[in-house]
């Protein structure tokens, strides 16, 4: 044995020794040695049999977590979820096959705490679920380096370096290829000539010699990926479309080799040569697709500005990496620069630009004590900002976090498109074998040229990027457009959804209130409380108390969903919600069941009568639902009469008052019972039931976490027209991926006799194989684009806004 077990670098003169698997091993060095007995420690022997490709040298990994221990780093990289659960998004270095995804997924859930492991190994992406208190960030991470994989932060630095290294390697074996393959070619013409002007011997053999050796590289380095790749799916028992492309590729430069060496004329160097070079140059061009897609969605991880100016005691400022911002700092943000963090706006009015964060185009205006996300871009300025939220728990990093959660998985449609595409492989082998069978018997001298012509030519790769294609491009144009998909599988129930349930507060009405009651020294008490509830009224309260100077602090605050909020301001015990909740059930509540009511233990201080306007775009919302076939319903916690009355404006067919979260997951399931495939869409704490067990769960970008993480969509920007936007471009990514289905399927169908009867020379099979594929991407980048709004839905909006 010459090579690391491990890692398969040269061994030392002084190999390290192991026995792993009952077998004697030799390693490189003692960190490769550690590596594999902690795999076989997990039960994970398996690994090394299923691997298409070594893993990295173990002691380049185990030194990457000790940087991770940085509290700053982990504050902008861990997010919080609910309950004791934090995640995190990492692009992990060494992914290289099926197999490292599986020992991955292994290794990380057999530590205390995971709940989920999702590992990406095409993006080189992990996601990981788990419970910080029970194992540390960086002790996850030493379990990734002690298999052999590194993980790096999902940030612009990371993202860059990754998409430069695959362009790189992509490039290098294209330029291998397409040189290899023009020389070939004039040496095969040369040969193809001379056929008929009496060559001499000695010359036919040297021009098929030049020929191998122009064709070898070809074949062992710029090929390497499609027999990486057969290798892989075959050890993991199944057929996935690099096992025909590998196949094709050895028997024409085997056969060839064999009738170089007997001295025949027929060599197909030139054809493997050009068949290698257009099935790079179709999966370059497909990256680049896939990139220029996944640009959109990449960009939400470059928004936030690597640096910061913050404003130190004396007034001057002091330049400081983002991550090492912490909650009250105050930074100087200049015109057209990022912000760094959420936070405060403290001195002047300006306007900031939010479009990859909101989907808006246009720049919005804040004021001062108006809120700025981090990763939005200021138009005038300078301005100040105090710090809020930093890291992974701004509003910019929960929209990045669902972006990666989405990438992650692969949806339904993607597993079924590969369990077809692996039949579809199989039969494509067996059409191989019967056209091979039937030119022996016919002709042999024509068995290889057909029986290669099949296999190039039938190979599912437009089958099998259909899905992938039509659903990257989806998930980009959704998310520019302010509609983050979540969960992959939701563009999918978007398009098919017949039935859509709105709560009403903070989802179709932007609430306000009124205080008519108590005098103006409640005002800040109570916004005092409200600032620890979501609640739209809650925030509508602070809203209002915006003016004064300082907040009291709360303290030992307790919410409750539904009824309020209560907790401790100047040493005194209040309550603020509900009339019944604030006055603890006494006969004074039920004249005030209107009321949002601010309470202590002797009575009301303060009365806010609650306002509602309804949310910009919400009749066009329901109409355009309607036009497209939906059936639409509100379910509100609220009295009968306002319930009523906004569902008369939007025109709702039905609507439901003084619904409690069981109330509503009860008429959820009624709904679901009868048939219905139904969207919810709420914002609030109340929501987060209807939300998890709804089809389609959308949630306001504006919502509380809660509602968000139940979700499966979030419109960032709190547009409701989004919401059938999104439907109809899920509808479009339907159809075109029936397109790309169907043009599949006719492709092969018309291609494959000609083929089998020996009319196609494999190079032409190549070229056609390469075209179809790149026909599927470039189907696919017309989502979005081609988009047409139904007549029906169109008059429905020329109705709302006449």
């Amino acid at each position: 044995m010459s090579a690391c077990f491990h890692c398969h670098e040269p061994l030392p003169h002084e190999p390290v020794l192991a026995r792993i698997g009952g077998e004697p091993c030799a390693f490189c060095c003692i960190g490769c040695r550690a590596a594999a007995e902690w795999i076989e420690q997990l039960g994970l022997g398996d690994y090394y049999r299923l691997r298409s490709a070594p893993a990295r040298k173990a002691e380049q990994s185990t030194e990457a977590s000790a940087t991770w221990s940085c509290p700053e780093l982990d504050r902008h990289v861990v997010r919080p979820l609910d309950g004791a659960r934090s995640e995190v998004c990492l692009l992990i270095e060494g992914v290289r096959c099926a197999a490292c995804v599986w020992l991955i997924e292994r290794s990380l859930g057999t530590l205390p705490g995971v709940a989920q492991v999702q590992v990406n190994a095409a993006a080189a992406r992990c996601r990981v679920v788990w419970d910080p208190a029970r194992t540390p960030l960086p002790a996850l991470l030493d379990n990734l380096a002690r298999t052999g994989y590194r993980a790096l932060p999902l940030d612009a630095r990371a993202l860059d370096d990754a998409r430069r290294r695959e362009t790189r390697d992509a490039l290098k074996r294209l330029a291998v290829a397409g040189f290899g393959s023009m020389q070939a070619m004039m040496y095969g013409v040369a040969l193809y000539v001379g056929a008929f002007q009496d060559m001499d011997a000695s010359t036919r053999e040297l021009l098929r010699w030049i020929g191998f050796l122009l064709a070898t590289p070809v074949v062992l380095y710029a090929a390497r990926p499609f027999f990486a790749g057969a290798l892989r799916n075959l050890r993991a028992r199944r057929l996935g479309m690099d096992v025909p492309v590998a196949l094709a590729v050895s028997l024409i430069y085997a056969a060839s080799l064999a009738e170089a060496l007997r001295g025949g004329a027929e060599v197909y160097f030139d054809s493997v040569s050009m068949f290698v070079f257009f099935l790079l140059l179709g999966r370059f061009l497909e990256m680049r697709a896939r990139h220029r897609s996944g640009d959109l969605v990449d960009a939400l991880a470059r928004l936030t500005p690597m640096f910061a100016d913050r404003c130190r005691a004396d007034g001057a400022f002091e330049r400081i990496g983002a991550a090492e911002l912490r909650v009250g700092d105050v930074v100087h943000v200049a015109e057209g620069g990022g912000v760094p963090a959420d936070g405060v706006l403290l001195d002047r009015a300006c306007h900031v630009d939010e479009a990859l964060l909101t989907g808006e185009a246009e720049p919005v205006a804040r004021h001062p004590g108006d809120s700025l996300i981090a990763g939005s871009v200021l138009q005038d300025g300078p301005v100040r900002l105090r710090v809020e939220r930093v890291g992974a728990d701004t509003a910019l990093a929960g929209i990045v976090a669902l972006v990666h959660r989405a990438q992650a998985e692969r949806p339904r449609l993607a597993l079924a498109g590969e369990r077809a595409a692996a039949r579809f492989v199989a039969r494509v082998l067996a059409l191989t074998a019967l056209t091979a069978l039937g030119w022996s018997l016919l002709d042999p001298s024509r068995v290889l040229t057909a029986t290669l012509a099949v296999l190039v030519v039938s190979c599912p790769c437009a089958f099998a990027l259909a899905v992938p294609a039509a659903m990257t491009r989806a998930l980009a144009v959704l998310a520019h457009r302010g509609v983050l998909v979540a969960h992959a599988d939701a563009v999918e129930k978007l398009a098919e959804a017949d039935h859509v349930v709105f709560d009403k507060t903070g989802t179709l009405t932007s609430p306000h209130v009124q205080q008519v009651g108590g005098d103006a020294a409640a005002l800040p008490l109570a916004a005092a409380l409200a600032r620890a509830s979501s609640h739209p009224l809650a925030r509508a309260i602070v809203d209002i108390a915006a003016g004064e100077d300082a907040l009291p602090a709360a303290t030992d605050v307790a919410a409750h969903p539904g009824m309020g909020v209560e907790g401790t301001v100047t040493g005194r015990r209040l309550r603020l919600g509900r009339a019944d909740f604030a006055l603890r059930g006494t006969l004074d509540a039920h004249a005030l069941a209107d009321a949002v009511v601010l309470a202590d233990r002797h009575g009301v201080l303060a009365t806010f009568h609650p306002r509602e306007r309804l949310r910009d775009g919400a009749a066009a919302c329901v109409h355009a639902l309607q036009a497209q076939g939906l059936a639409v319903e509100v379910l509100s916690g609220d009295a009968a009469h306002r319930v009523g009355a906004i569902a008369q404006a939007i025109g709702a067919g039905q609507w439901h008052a003084r619904q409690t979260p069981a109330d509503k997951l009860a008429r959820l399931r009624e709904l679901r019972a009868e048939g219905a495939r139904v969207i919810a869409v709420g914002d609030g704490i109340n929501d987060a039931p209807v939300l998890a067990g709804a089809d389609i769960a959308v949630a306001m970008g504006n919502g509380t976490p809660l509602a968000q993480v139940s979700s499966d969509i979030v419109l960032t920007g709190g547009r409701l027209q989004a919401l059938p936007e999104a439907r109809r471009l899920a509808q479009q990514t339907l159809r075109i991926l029936g397109q790309n289905h169907r043009w599949s399927l006719c492709y092969n169908l018309c291609v494959v006799p000609p083929a089998a009867l020996g009319l196609m020379p494999p190079w032409l099979a190549a070229i056609g194989m390469s075209a179809s594929s790149l026909l599927v991407v470039l189907n696919a980048l017309r989502i979005g684009r081609a988009e047409s709004m139904p007549p029906a839905e169109a008059a429905a909006l020329r109705e709302v806004h006449a």
